[in-house]
């Protein structure tokens, strides 16, 4: 009977072993790892850039005739600072509006949010469709939007607005039922211990600690980091931040991580890969296929950052966003929509508008977006896509951006139970004959034209 006690504990001991340290410090064992399916049924969610950088709130725009990257007024300090063809655009108007003698630092002064209400901001974004919110708790500046004690007078606890804005946010967000996440960059510009020499003092006394209490005191659903170019992953040790962090942590079964931990990492290791304006570094990501779940990132404009320099022709169309939604979705992504809040605290009127225009969209249209994946079958996308699928469990979603004035054929399924127009309630004729359905396009009229920008049809048990 002792024997047999004994072998019992030691299989016990060898079962729950594993369970306990599931994950190694190695990228095999860490890109192992499923992606939580929260985040692919998801799809939708809104981007936060925010920071000291909105006091300037300044940048040039594609009308300066300037790459992407170089119209990211989140960068003012760098680019203030550091020798570029952009320099000159940016010291001009610092020293004309601030004058020369004011550095960057000053300006957290001047970073009050005396007009933020994250109520306010997440009904916005509930009513805006979104499930998630991802807000930059700090960016390249180094300035956190929460009282971290491993940045002394330089978070916006002990300067500026005087108030734990990620902490209030994240309690209104959660109250909406919305997950929530944070941006981290893992890079700091200016800080005295950020350079080879003394990296790995960075890395041991500030970034994993302030990393550490992010994750144990607001526990996100999403841990987007950024700011990896600089070093590989080795030297970040970011396998051993993730192994804790999947392992150790009190959001291990939830949480969800990009793919931005080391100069080689993007598209190859972590969680969920990253786009952002349709690139993969450099690249372009149009029609690209992705072996792992994907979100792609941007701007309403130019900026991530609020950017005063920006102009209504600089920002896309409720329209035109619609359309990247789709675009992503049917490709088998998120898309993850950035909004520029002022240094006062306000969400600008244009990005409001335009959330809220997505939001009517998907509250008719939602169902063939939300829990949806990817279509295997359907057509390759390419620019002049107008029809998109997406796929939940025996229906099919048929995504069109342009209303169509011809019949639209769907090859290789079954025969429909039912087709119909999402938010319409009149009939939709259909023909199906060898595994080939043609849909005639329903009468619609100004009097019930179910929404604006696209159009979705349901077929369903085709599947």
């Amino acid at each position: 009977m002792q024997k047999k006690i004994s072998l019992i504990c030691l299989m016990l001991l060898v079962h729950f072993l594993p369970a306990q340290n599931k994950y190694q410090a190695t990228w095999p064992s860490i890109d192992s790892r499923p992606v939580p399916a929260w985040f692919e049924d998801a799809k939708f969610g809104i981007f936060i850039h925010w920071g000291v950088y909105a006091v300037p709130a300044y940048s040039p725009t594609v009308r300066d005739n300037v790459g992407i990257y170089d119209r990211y007024a989140e960068h003012y300090w760098r680019r203030l600072l550091n020798p570029s063809t952009t320099q000159k655009f940016f010291t001009d108007f610092h020293n004309r509006v601030y004058g020369a003698d004011v550095k960057y630092q000053d300006l957290a002064r001047e970073f009050k949010a005396e007009m933020f209400d994250p109520a306010l901001w997440a009904d916005l974004f509930q009513r805006a469709g979104a499930k998630y919110v991802v807000l930059t708790s700090k960016h390249h500046e180094g300035f956190p939007l929460w009282p971290s004690k491993h940045s002394w007078n330089w978070n916006a606890m002990d300067v500026g607005p005087h108030r734990d804005l990620l902490g209030d946010l994240t309690k209104a967000v959660r109250n909406k039922n919305l997950k929530m996440g944070y941006y981290y960059s893992l890079l700091e510009w200016y800080h005295p211990l950020y350079k080879p020499e003394t990296i790995n003092a960075y890395i041991e006394q500030h970034m994993f600690p302030q990393m550490k209490d992010l994750v144990n005191t607001y526990q996100p659903d999403v841990f987007w980091t950024d700011g990896e170019w600089d070093y590989p992953s080795e030297t970040l040790r970011s396998t051993d931040f993730l192994a804790w962090l999947f392992n150790e942590s009190s959001v291990k079964d939830r949480v969800v991580v990009n793919d931005r931990w080391g100069k080689e990492t993007r598209g190859k290791h972590g969680g969920f890969f990253t786009t952002e304006y349709d690139l993969v570094h450099e690249g372009n990501a149009d029609g690209v296929k992705f072996e792992r779940p994907w979100e792609e990132c941007r701007g309403m404009a130019g900026s991530f950052g609020f950017n005063r320099n920006e102009i209504l022709e600089d920002y896309s169309t409720s329209e035109e966003l619609i359309h990247i939604l789709i675009n992503k979705v049917g490709r088998g992504g998120n898309l993850l929509l950035n909004i520029g809040p002022t240094a006062d605290g306000r969400i600008p009127v244009i990005m409001q508008q335009r959330l809220l225009d997505m939001g009517a969209w998907l509250k008719v249209n939602g169902e063939g977006i939300y829990d949806t994946r990817k279509w295997d079958k359907a057509p390759a996308v390419n620019k002049d896509t107008k029809v998109y699928y997406t796929a939940k469990g025996k229906d099919l979603y048929v995504l069109c951006t342009q209303f169509p004035t011809t019949d639209i054929v769907v090859e290789n399924i079954g025969k429909p139970a039912k087709v119909s127009m999402l938010g319409l309630n009149s009939e939709v004729k259909t023909v199906y004959k060898n595994g080939k359905l043609s849909i005639s396009p329903p009468m619609v009229t100004p009097a019930n034209n179910p929404c604006n920008y696209a159009w979705v049809f349901k077929l369903e048990k085709v599947l």
